[in-house]
């Protein structure tokens, strides 16, 4: 993989993102990342935790909402995302917290996607308890997006080599 990491390592968008002095350069990149995560972990908490039966005077139909800002807080975590993985790849591809991270990541997309298809569509959502299966689902999103977050953090302190350069 070394080869890889080096070719990447050595364009001009990695040199740029990790080398530049630019505030737009990996600065930008890190604060968006961490925008896009407020809005997914902290909107679909908002859902998952009015699922569990915190707040019951707010409407569930009325949280639906969030689902456009959830979904544009992902896409943009996963452009910055891919920006942070180019400046810095062998540190991301060789550490198996990014590929937990991953799989957070994944899991927390596939329960989003259940909710919005199933929880959240039900018609008779404000008037009837939600299920036994959509709290569970709501637990374990909870647990997929706090995950996610935790496995990111340890990215940046557990790598054992930086560049391939």
């Amino acid at each position: 993989m070394d080869p890889i990491f080096i070719w990447v390592e050595l364009s001009a968008l990695s040199t740029w993102a990790r080398e530049s002095i630019s505030v737009f350069a990996f600065p930008t990149f890190l604060a968006v990342h961490a925008m896009g995560m407020a809005l997914v972990a902290g909107m679909g908490a908002a859902i998952n935790l009015r699922m569990l039966g915190v707040a019951p005077h707010v409407p569930l139909t009325e949280m639906k909402r969030f689902l456009p800002l959830i979904w544009l807080g992902f896409w943009l975590c996963v452009a910055s995302g891919v920006i942070l993985l180019i400046a810095y790849p062998t540190k991301a591809l060789t550490n198996p917290f990014f590929y937990a991270k991953m799989l957070f990541v994944a899991l927390g997309v596939v329960q989003l996607r259940m909710m919005s298809s199933g929880v959240l569509s039900d018609p008779n959502l404000d008037t009837t308890p939600v299920s036994g299966r959509g709290r569970l689902l709501a637990v374990s999103s909870l647990v997929c997006w706090a995950g996610a977050i935790g496995t990111g953090r340890f990215l940046a302190y557990t790598y054992v080599r930086l560049l391939s350069i």
